[in-house]
């Protein structure tokens, strides 16, 4: 039987255009839309004032000249003050002040500076979407060959760089030569695999990398001493990468930290090979496998909507060394399948994860089989003191297990001992709900804290829902 071929975005849209679908390009360029709207508000913020803005005002009795309201008394602070002053603003901002006296011109060539593309563009809606990308590129071009460098926060996120690529390369050329600490690069879809120029492994000096709707360039073709000496957070989002060059990533980045992927465009298969690594978050993402290999460092591993390509099958998530693995979420019965070491979740000593005291799950009670897992993971984490249960909508309600099942068979280790805190997500007042926290209660021991958030719609009013507990 053949293996079935990797699914990602682009493709499910032309699938589903082969297949007769009426599905009108304005549509699909809305989804395309909303798709690169949700990577960019994932992005972190720019280090400046957004609001703020340089003025004077020599308008007083005074002013133009020597002393009085009018003088300028900012011009005279030392130059270290300046640089600081100048770093929090948008780089056309930062540029102006070199127009205020001869004082400041060489303060802002001396300023790491902060280059944000959409503030070098009208935001009024007059430009087209193609006019609009060529006029961010230009004022992009123009910043990093006028200044020498380094630049602290590098956020490019308006370009269709498909119509861009020697511009792209001229970028990497001079962030490489004049130093970027952090940089944000966004591809305006389409094409969503558009290929990330090898150069992305000049950039020596980043410590702060996010890439989004790119194609990661194959890593069997690069130099030797290719590496990130000092990255130490890298997100990906809806990036076409191989596994062999997640493992390349990982063995050349020394000092990573944080990992983060986003809404991948094919499936993942992750294998945590890293000294440094303390935290993985994988979102809305298609993963055959997570696998803890050797992660010394690790504290938080976290899964949020992750699915397969084949229903039928769950995600593998492997648990191998990794002593200081704190917190783990959001993991669901059903859809991920545990392993602890080279065993499938049983209850022994040797197939646990005793380091965890952080534990988020996503449990559909109203399925049956999906919810009478939920005892053998919490087995696998004995040691767990605070618990996030996510009770999940079942669109197919297959039966609900009473408050007897859990006596009987959820009697672990971490409820009975070591659970203090227990937020309950999305309660909507079922039976099946009621049953499990009501064992709770009634055997956590240790327990010092509940709480309940309801799910929107559930009830009609507060006393709808108290009367329900």
């Amino acid at each position: 039987m053949e293996p079935t071929p990797p699914i990602t975005m682009e493709g499910m849209l032309l699938q589903l255009l082969s297949q007769g679908m009426e599905i009108k390009a304005r549509l699909q360029d809305e989804a395309m839309d909303l798709m690169y709207d949700f990577l960019r508000s994932s992005l972190p913020n720019p280090p400046f004032y957004a609001d703020a803005f340089l003025s004077a005002d020599f308008s007083s009795p005074g002013g133009g000249g020597g002393g009085g309201a009018g003088e300028d008394r900012i011009s005279a602070l030392p130059d270290e003050m300046l640089r600081d002053i100048i770093s929090r603003l948008p780089a056309k901002d930062a540029a102006r002040t070199a127009a205020l006296s001869s004082r400041w011109r060489p303060i802002w060539r001396s300023t790491p500076l902060v280059l944000v593309d959409t503030l070098l563009v009208r935001g009024d809606g007059s430009l087209t979407r193609e006019a609009e990308s060529a006029a961010a590129v230009a004022a992009v071009c123009r910043v990093l060959e006028a200044h020498p460098g380094p630049f602290r926060f590098v956020d490019l996120t308006t370009g269709a760089m498909d119509a861009h690529r020697t511009e792209l390369a001229r970028w990497f050329y001079l962030l490489a030569v004049k130093g970027v600490e952090e940089l944000f690069l966004v591809n305006r879809p389409r094409p969503m695999d558009l290929p990330l120029p090898p150069a992305i492994f000049s950039l020596a000096s980043v410590r702060r990398l996010h890439l989004s709707i790119w194609r990661f360039p194959n890593t069997a073709d690069l130099p030797r001493g290719a590496a990130f000496p000092h990255l130490r957070e890298l997100g990906l989002g809806c990036v076409v990468i191989e596994d062999r060059d997640l493992d390349f990533i990982l063995a050349r980045s020394p000092v990573l930290e944080t990992l983060v992927f986003h809404s991948s465009q094919k499936q993942v298969n992750l294998r945590i090979v890293s000294s440094s690594l303390w935290c993985v978050q994988l979102c809305s993402c298609i993963v055959q496998g997570v696998s803890v290999v050797d992660a010394p460092r690790l504290e938080r591993l976290f899964l949020w909507e992750t699915k397969t390509t084949d229903d039928r099958v769950g995600t593998r998530v492997k648990f191998g060394y990794a002593p200081n693995l704190h917190s783990v979420g959001f993991l669901v019965p059903g859809v991920h399948v545990l392993e602890v070491g080279d065993t499938v979740i049983k209850a022994s000593p040797k197939t646990v994860v005793p380091s965890v005291k952080i534990l988020a799950l996503k449990v559909p009670f109203g399925v049956r089989n999906q919810a009478k897992m939920l005892p053998s993971f919490l087995r696998c984490f004995p040691s767990v003191e605070t618990l996030h249960i996510h009770s999940e909508k079942a669109d197919q309600p297959t039966g609900t297990l009473s408050h007897k099942f859990w006596q009987e068979v959820c009697r672990t280790e971490c409820v009975e001992l070591h659970i203090r805190e227990i937020v309950f997500h999305e309660y909507q007042g079922k039976r099946s709900e009621l049953a499990f926290l009501k064992f709770i209660l009634e055997n956590a021991e240790a327990l010092q804290q509940m709480a309940i958030v309801l799910a929107n719609g559930s009830f009609s009013s507060g006393v709808v829902a108290a009367a329900k507990l």
